[in-house]
């Protein structure tokens, strides 16, 4: 790293890059635990609501387009590998592989947001979606259906809110990367922000059963 970068990267609160780096990734590491107390706080209502109402949320659930669902899993899984490849870029300083997978990472997320609007939009006309309007063939109990329906999008559309949040981050990176800010000595945004990418990620690693696949066997 020449002496002019090093300033820039450099915070004056820090005494070396190394402490700098540990001090964002803390940083980081204690938002992501606060997110998990914000998630959880979601999966043990929708546990609690399931394991009450067992036979209308299973009913609810295969209405879910579970092919659509597992799309989107891979869909984030090879966005999470093309990060993990933007992080290995900036470690070994190559700047256009940095840039690439950048690009490649929020390209998988942007199929995932326009996948998941069309799966609402999907719910939308078979009116799914909690309101006036809401109907569910195959149970009688609609107010408890509507409770799975509106459990799904909270979680869902939060979840999606995450995405485009990451979405933006990657973004200011993709410009700091372009703009030659990072190099195999200086890398530290680029790997705080990977965790961030992979937070969300394992988030919809657990919707997804949750949401599609327990319960699936008992109505068909």
């Amino acid at each position: 790293m020449d002496s002019h970068t090093e300033t820039f990267a450099l915070r004056e609160q820090f005494e070396s890059p190394d402490q700098q780096k540990e001090a964002s990734a803390l940083g980081m590491w204690i938002f992501l635990v606060t997110e998990v107390m914000f998630f959880g706080g979601m999966f043990l209502a929708y546990t609690v609501y399931r394991k009450a109402f067992p036979d209308v949320f299973s009913i609810a659930s295969n209405t879910l387009n579970v092919v659509i669902g597992a799309v989107n899993t891979g869909v984030l899984i090879c966005s999470s590998f093309t990060m993990v490849l933007a992080v290995h870029a900036a470690q070994i300083g190559s700047r256009k592989l940095l840039i690439l997978f950048l690009i490649l990472t929020m390209l998988l997320g942007g199929v995932f947001l326009g996948v998941k609007a069309y799966e609402w939009n999907e719910k939308f006309e078979e009116h799914h979606v909690p309101g006036p309007a809401f109907h569910l063939e195959g149970t009688a109990e609609q107010g408890r259906a509507q409770l799975f329906f509106s459990l799904y999008f909270l979680m869902t559309g939060i979840h999606a809110l995450h995405m485009v949040v990451g979405e933006g981050i990657l973004l200011t990176i993709l410009i700091e990367a372009y703009r030659g800010r990072y190099n195999a000595s200086y890398y530290t945004p680029v790997d705080i922000s990977g965790l961030y990418w992979h937070f969300v990620d394992i988030i919809w690693i657990y919707l997804f059963p949750l949401l599609y696949l327990i319960g699936r066997h008992l109505h068909h």
